[in-house]
């Protein structure tokens, strides 16, 4: 074949190829069912996400794709607590951070915080909020130990900044997750120039319930900032008509905006982009003065696929199928071999020749030693470590054994109920809904009508920030005649007490008067005359445990933990109020559409002959 034969295979290639992806933009901008063109203004200008190209991985995150697992141990229950049986699960995709939350980043946070929400001697509830993101330093304070110092070092000094944060409760770990949504999508917004960049307006002033929140953004924009267009600046281009009529072959031509019902027929007709910059007339574009502090185009909605989802803490089951990774222990549709820990083997040190001997993980190897001898550290850290220091497990997570333990999204019980539910398994549903007022209006929280919260522990926190959209449970009226759910509060569904049965499940209005077997210790908190909170503990002998609805868990080992802790399997629980010096946290997001960003199907599935 000679080169002129190639010159003619490569040319029909190309064409081809241009024809096809022809085909499949004009297709994108059309509806397949019904043949009317979205985003034309001759069809109404009915959107559609034509130019939408999937999910993009967001920063600091790394996909995992889901797939079915044995959810619990593979070990011996040394410790008797039967609390990790065996089950096999089903995960849906998800993004999980590489690596935990860093003292740097929540200090970001932090000052985020203290800059919108000023603390003054006449604004308490600011002060309230404040306190309420700080967490607990004092965690590092011991009765018999000299660690004192690190609780006025190890959140703010820079020598801390790439360690994972700790002292940091379940509630606080949520509140960061729901900030971090805000801020990735103001960024985005920003970047597109929808949204000018407020803190360096000098006529926008961020503070108080005037802040970025996306949830009161989706559901309408002029929510935010009092309803003030001026913090935004280009919306999404919308096409326009311009209408061009003649009179004659040489008569005299006109060019207006359509008219609504007018007949287009024997028209020409050009579109116009409503960007303010340029105008498209016969093809050619026309320099258009822009208009200072109106807002031109639409907003983003969600169908426009430019904001992420919202960010959140991992559900245990997500936590576990991730520190596993049996990815790498997979032939086809096979799992080889069962991990104990979150690499292959079942030693904690490196067998790779290059490592050879290195430890695998930050952890207590035994009585009194917590890195080993100096001049030889096994581990190289004594509390916790900077986060990347150990080698990432198949999916490309770092420290999901050893460091710091950390927060899930679930609800403790003692047994993995998967005959309810094995498809992406979690505790902790609790079904909210929008609040409207009298008049109709979606409710966003101020300062007249926020709501504080006074936790078990004493704390008082604000139930929401100014600003945000405020939610409420949802009535029996709202789940009438429905199949999935019939209540609002589904934390201790089917977890075998009384309460949970048929007879008394759907029973909300008497549920503090039905026996139950998870009836932990309540302490009291009380207001006296003078305003004063008094604190006072269960002493009632009646108690028979100590699993109630605000006991989270929390997985991995941690610093202060010997390797029976690392296994992925292990689960433990703390009160979602309580932090301590061991115990962090890292986000997840949902992933949406297909479960991976690309697929080797020679690697997946058996070739057939």
């Amino acid at each position: 074949m000679n080169l002129k034969n190639y010159f003619k295979i490569f040319t029909t290639i190309v064409l081809v190829s241009l024809t096809l992806s022809s085909c499949i933009k004009s297709d994108r901008n059309k509806s397949t069912l019904t043949g009317w063109s979205f985003n034309d203004p001759r069809f109404g200008n009915f959107t559609a996400p034509v130019d939408y190209r999937g999910q993009r991985t967001p920063p600091g995150m790394i996909l995992i794709e889901g797939g079915t697992f044995t959810m619990g141990h593979v070990q011996d229950d040394v410790m008797f607590d039967w609390n990790t049986t065996p089950t096999r699960v089903q995960i849906r995709s998800f993004y999980m951070d590489e690596a935990e939350v860093t003292n740097k980043e929540y200090s970001f946070y932090l000052e985020f915080i203290s800059r919108v929400f000023p603390q003054s001697d006449t604004m308490d509830i600011n002060k309230r909020i404040y306190q309420a993101a700080l967490p607990d330093t004092l965690v590092w304070r011991d009765k018999l130990g000299s660690t004192g110092s690190l609780s006025q070092t190890y959140l703010r000094h820079p020598a801390f900044a790439d360690y994972p944060v700790v002292g940091v409760s379940w509630l606080q770990a949520v509140d960061y997750c729901k900030w971090r949504t805000d801020r990735v999508n103001e960024r985005i917004l920003m970047d597109k120039g929808i949204l000018k960049p407020l803190f360096a307006e000098d006529s926008i002033s961020v503070e108080g319930e005037n802040h970025f929140v996306t949830e009161t953004y989706l559901k309408n924009p002029y929510l935010l900032f009092n309803g003030d267009s001026s913090i935004y600046g280009r919306g999404i281009p919308v096409k326009k008509t311009l209408v061009k009529k003649s009179s004659g072959f040489f008569g005299k031509r006109t060019t207006r905006k359509s008219r609504k019902g007018e007949d287009l027929t024997n028209t020409v007709v050009d579109t116009i982009l409503q960007d303010t910059t340029s105008i498209v007339v016969g093809g050619q574009k026309l320099p258009k003065e822009p208009k200072k502090e109106k807002f031109t185009g639409r907003q983003v909605t969600l169908s426009d696929g430019l904001l992420v989802p919202n960010y959140r803490l991992p559900t245990e089951a997500e936590w576990e199928y991730a520190a596993k990774a049996d990815i790498e222990n997979r032939e086809y549709n096979n799992i080889t071999n069962r991990k104990k820990y979150t690499w292959n083997g079942k030693y904690t040190r490196d067998i790779t020749k290059r490592y050879k001997g290195d430890m695998m993980a930050n952890f207590k190897q035994g009585k009194g030693d917590y890195s080993g001898l100096a001049g030889w550290s096994s581990d190289g850290a004594d509390i916790t470590a900077q986060i990347k220091t150990y080698k990432p497990n198949a999916f490309g997570l770092y420290n999901m054994a050893g460091n710091v333990s950390e927060w899930v999204a679930d609800i403790y019980r003692p047994i993995i109920d998967s005959e309810a539910n094995d498809f992406n398994y979690f505790r902790g549903t609790y079904f909210m809904k929008t609040f409207i007022d009298s008049l109709g209006k979606v409710v966003v929280i101020d300062y007249n009508n926020i709501q504080l919260d006074t936790l078990q522990n004493g704390q008082i926190v604000p139930n929401g920030l100014p600003g945000q959209i405020k939610y409420v449970p949802i009535t029996k009226d709202d789940a009438f005649m429905r199949y999935n759910y019939q209540k609002a509060n589904n934390i201790d569904a089917d977890d075998g007490d009384l309460a949970s049965n048929k007879y008394f499940y759907k029973d909300e209005d008497n549920a503090e008067l039905i026996p139950r077997m998870y009836n932990s210790p309540q302490s009291k908190i009380e207001v006296d005359e003078q305003g004063r909170i008094l604190k006072k503990y269960d002493v009632t002998n009646t108690r028979r445990t100590l699993i109630d609805n605000k006991l989270r868990v929390y997985k991995g080992g941690s610093w202060k933990d010997r390797s029976y802790w690392l296994d992925p399997a292990q689960r433990r629980y703390l009160p979602e109020y309580a932090a301590t010096d061991y115990i962090g946290f890292r986000c997840a997001m949902d992933r949406l559409g297909s479960t991976s960003i690309s697929r080797d199907k020679q690697a997946h599935f058996v070739k057939r002959r």
